[in-house]
Order: structure tokens, then sequence, then C-alpha cells
């Protein structure tokens, strides 16, 4: 689902924030090659941590970095580290 993009409110507005023309997509995959890399050290910790939860549906962040190939074809989405979060 897309969604549109949207800005804070400011107390001072550099452009006007009426939409113009037509909608337009943009999605990752379109034009790039997408790689996903995920270090098994957060893949295992990811893994213990909710083995030893006791809720039935459990929730974390996967943090990472994401950067462009040397020959600008493709992107790489690096998982490397893992955040169990908090409950409040």
């Amino acid at each position: 689902r897309m969604v549109p993009f949207s800005f804070p409110l400011a107390r001072y507005a550099l452009w006007d924030p009426a939409p113009m023309g037509d909608a337009v997509g943009s999605h990752i995959a379109y034009y790039r090659n997408p790689k996903l890399f995920l270090m098994e050290k957060t893949l295992r910790l990811a893994y213990r941590h909710a083995k030893q939860s006791e809720k039935k549906l459990f929730a974390c962040f996967l943090l990472g970095t994401l950067a462009m190939d040397e020959d600008g074809e493709g992107i790489k989405l690096t998982i490397d580290r893992f955040d169990p979060g908090r409950e409040v």
C-alpha cells in the first residue's frame, strides 16, 4: 500500500504544501536489485530472545544500514543489530 509523504508542521513554510499533478508511486526494487544481508549473530540473538519470551506474538527491532552497490545498479540492506524494544 502506498502512503503519501507528509512533513511535520512548521512555523514557516518554504514551499506550498498543496499537491500538484498526478500521484507518482515509488518502489525500492523497481529500478534497483535489492540484496539483504543478515548477520548470523543478530539472527541467533533474536531467535534466542523470541524463544525465551513468554508471549505468542513477539515484537522487536532489527537495525542496519542501507547502501548502494559499488556498480550503482543495486542496493544493499545490511542488518547487524538487534533491539528487543520495550514493553511500554
